[in-house]
């Protein structure tokens, strides 16, 4: 007996339901649908990426997938959904300087910067490491940062981690607010 009203309820209820969708509901679907953007992607599988300024090179990465997606409306972008792993050159001795490797970036055009996430790891010179889940390289101004908590570990066995994190392209300095870590102190007799 139960099972046949809630039957004859669910039959006299779905045209009330039905009905209840008005027409300004379906004026508003054809304005949002008139404003279609279209995309343009191209891609690229094994994608190698050269870097230079002043015809030497500074850094090359490469990148397991490259779409290169230009919106009808302006405003280009290059993703790279799997991740890029770039090599920094000593442009003096033309040697690795240092790494950074992510599990994916985006590098957009127009506004020269390209922000890596997830599992981001930088490597400099000094054989420090670097470490967030988001990195901001800013080409205009050649540095990176981080409003995210950035991670630093000193080859000297130095741990430290902060917020508001900046650093020169090559990671040589950095300042970060908010930080607390672990210093190793040698023992000696100071100057």
């Amino acid at each position: 007996m139960k099972l046949r009203t809630f039957l004859y309820g669910l039959i006299l209820g779905l045209p009330l339901f039905v009905v209840s969708c008005g027409d300004d509901e379906l004026k508003n679907v054809a304005s949002i649908s008139s404003k279609k953007v279209t995309f343009t992607t191209e891609r690229t599988l094994g994608a190698e990426i050269v870097y230079s300024d002043s015809a030497r090179v500074k850094a090359t990465g490469k990148a397991p997938i490259l779409d290169k997606v230009t919106p009808s409306t302006g405003g280009s972008y290059q993703e790279m959904i799997k991740g890029v792993k770039i090599d920094f050159y000593n442009v003096t001795t033309g040697t690795i300087d240092g790494t950074l490797v992510c599990d994916y970036a985006i590098r957009k055009d127009q506004e020269l910067k390209t922000i890596f996430k997830k599992n981001v790891v930088v490597n400099n010179s000094k054989g420090d490491t670097f470490s967030s889940e988001e990195l901001i390289w800013d080409e205009a101004k050649k540095i990176f940062y981080s409003t995210q908590r950035v991670y630093v570990r000193g080859i000297d066995g130095n741990i430290g981690n902060g917020i508001n994190f900046e650093a020169p392209q090559d990671f040589s300095t950095y300042k970060m607010d908010n930080g607390n870590g672990e210093l190793n102190m040698k023992e000696g007799i100071a100057p």
